[in-house]
């Protein structure tokens, strides 16, 4: 237990579960290393009684909501590590794999995925040292009738490792990169700087080795615990196009980190030899298009990423702009619409929680020296009240999942306050809100989130910017969707998603009904460009969702969303087929065009996620076969002739790619 002690007197303490550690907790920053949930212990003289609060919750029963928060399954489902997940091997015996290949450690564990809604016990799962051993893997596979899935961090939530309640018995070895496939060392040339790192290796990490180097990379996901397999799987990103004015050097690229990439190593089947076998893949090998963004379709063991010098950045939050302003109509002209700020800094995300009228907006600006104001970092994670759970959202996120679904406005309203005060430290919207979140927003919660000074202006190297999501963070499921557009689009696309979203939340909510309780987030980038690697020849990736189209070369951005709520939250499933349909509907093909996200939530149906037949079936690949070029089906047709025993598959993949 770690314990803060308030100016008032009175106390806070954080109780840190610490599923993912192997000893006592630690702070940093006000940010804990393990999955962390706040409660507010109350003692002393300060204490008071249990006294009614706004809309019928007591200060007990809101105190309570952090214990059920505790116990939720949504949280701790979520935190299990491969250290805690072998601890929590229980049930009946489980055959072990058959004549598994002796020197390469197995053993059962749970699977969790980040959100916790992909949930299976006691798979076996195996640690191999060497990519050779992974070879060794699957030529055991293939004789046995058996499959093989990696897996990195678990940080995602589409199906793409296992489906969810995937049976202890089932004839699949889970392959844990984490453990020993970490390798990271320098590549390329002084003109053409790269790094090679193996699939296990943390972005943080790889960007680490980068910055040592005086390197970086434009733009990339935002947590720091994502392996590089998984990045390159799913054609991971962050935000980034050129600002207005701003020339991109050398090895900058601006679709996904997957098209950074020069060669890979990927272990594929060897006709000739009638084995399994480690090659070596160039970006120009017509072969290679297909493993960039693979979605675990096979096996790459490493990759080589050409990187750009490093620049300094300057991150700038504000949370002063309505909603309707910002997302304003094309062409609405005040300067502070969200393409304007694009425009500017060519880095731009905004994240909207829901049942609010401000959304936090972040950009990236190119600044070589600290401006007068900005606080330096040097290190990643520099929004501790977003990072860990506060107390007054650990709080009422636990009566929301306790059953109290119609406080969503209330949690949105709690979460935009609590990022206002870490942000800016002006604590006017505070004084003006309802008695219950006053309640919440208690004197030791106020002093606790001020401790560590303000947020809203911060400038150092790129890692120190581009990776701000911790594990411990809040976690949530979340849709996600790319729209490929022309550049001068971008204000009408966020008008025509916004505006599409917020019809829908308040025709729920006038039903009674709040399947959102996060938030929407919106982020751009390039199309995937193929000469930003270097490499003559090279094929952007074929499945990547900001493939371009051939038949729209004017379209060259892409708008990221998606939207956030709390894993088993009532009628979100529902929601997200509404708006599924929305978008589809609206971005035809005409003017725009929209792809799922595949690390995330799409084919909706009224009580599931990833089981629309129409949409997995038509309306995916449709999405990558328009306008014409290799797509989908060269894609598919290259993963199984690298594979064709589907040694590399489950059932979900199975029926998506074919």
């Amino acid at each position: 237990m770690i314990t803060d002690l308030a100016a008032s007197g009175r106390r806070t303490a954080y109780i840190v579960l610490c599923g993912a550690c192997s000893g006592p907790p630690r702070q940093s920053d006000d940010a804990w290393e393990g999955p962390a949930v706040a409660v507010e212990a109350v003692s002393g003289e300060n204490s008071r009684a249990a006294e009614p609060a706004e809309g019928g919750l007591s200060r007990r029963q809101l105190l309570a909501g952090s214990a059920a928060l505790g116990g939720a399954a949504w949280l701790l489902r979520g935190v299990i590590t491969p250290d805690s997940a072998q601890a929590e091997v229980a049930g009946p015996a489980v055959a072990a794999p058959p004549a598994f290949p002796p020197g390469i450690e197995v053993y059962r564990q749970s699977f969790e995925n980040w959100a916790g809604e992909l949930h299976a016990d006691q798979l076996w799962t195996c640690a191999p040292q060497t990519p050779q051993d992974v070879v060794t893997l699957a030529n055991w596979a293939r004789a046995q009738g058996w499959r093989l899935r990696p897996q990195g961090f678990r940080h995602t939530w589409a199906p793409l490792t296992v489906a969810d309640a995937t049976p202890a018995a089932s004839a699949v070895v889970l392959v844990d990169t984490t453990r020993h496939l970490t390798g990271i060392s320098p590549a390329g040339s002084a003109g053409a700087p790269a790094v090679r790192a193996q699939a296990g290796a943390s972005m943080e990490q790889l960007l680490a080795e980068l910055a040592g180097r005086g390197l970086g990379v434009t733009h990339c996901p935002a947590p720091g615990d994502v392996t590089l397999g998984g990045v390159l799987a799913i054609g991971g990103h962050g935000t980034a196009v050129p600002a207005v004015g701003e020339n991109p050097l050398p090895g900058q690229g601006y679709g996904s980190v997957s098209n950074l990439v020069t060669e890979l190593t990927a272990v594929v089947w060897d006709a000739a030899a009638g084995q399994f076998t480690l090659r070596t893949f160039s970006r120009a090998d017509p072969d290679c298009a297909a493993l960039l963004v693979h979605l675990g379709r096979a096996f790459v063991t490493e990759a080589v990423l050409r990187a750009a010098p490093d620049q300094q950045l300057r991150c700038q939050s504000r949370v002063d702009i309505p909603a309707g302003e910002l997302f304003a109509p094309q062409g609405t002209g005040t300067g502070r619409q969200f393409a304007d700020f694009v425009a500017r800094t060519g880095r731009a995300e905004a994240i909207w929680y829901a049942f609010t009228d401000r959304p936090w907006l972040k950009t990236w600006s190119i600044t070589p020296t600290q401006p007068f104001g900005s606080r330096a970092v040097d290190q990643p994670y520099n929004y501790p009240f977003s990072d860990s759970i506060p107390t007054p959202v650990a709080t009422l996120a636990g009566e929301l999942v306790g059953g109290s679904w119609g406080l969503a406005p209330t949690f949105g309203q709690l979460q935009f306050l609590i990022t206002e005060l870490g942000l800016t430290g002006d604590l006017t919207d505070v004084l003006l809100s309802g008695t219950l979140l006053r309640d919440l927003l208690t004197l030791d919660v106020v002093t606790h989130l001020l401790a560590g000074g303000l947020h809203s202006d911060l400038w150092g190297p790129s890692r120190a910017l581009l990776q701000y999501v911790r594990p411990t963070t809040l976690r949530v499921t979340a849709n996600g969707y790319a729209v490929l557009c022309r550049r001068a689009d971008i204000q009408w696309v966020v008008n025509q998603v916004t505006t599409g979203f917020q019809q829908r939340l308040t025709q729920y909510q006038g039903n009674g009904q709040f399947p959102v309780n996060g938030a929407v987030e919106i982020r751009v980038t390039g199309l995937e460009d193929p000469a930003t690697c270097g490499v003559p020849g090279a094929q952007p990736p074929l499945l990547s969702a900001i493939r371009p189209r051939p038949d729209h070369p004017e379209w060259d951005t892409a708008v990221w969303f998606d939207v956030l709520t709390l894993p088993n939250t009532p009628g979100h499933q529902q929601f997200g087929r509404d708006l599924e349909q929305f978008l589809f509907a609206t971005f035809d093909g005409s003017r725009a065009a929209v792809r799922v996200e595949w690390s995330k939530g799409w084919a909706y149906t009224a009580d599931a996620t990833w089981a629309d037949p129409v949409v997995l079936g038509q309306l995916i690949p449709a999405s990558h076969r328009a306008g014409g070029g290799p797509g989908w089906d060269a894609a598919v047709a290259t993963l199984t002739r690298l594979d064709p025993h589907a040694v590399f598959s489950n059932p979900f993949l199975d029926q998506l790619l074919r």
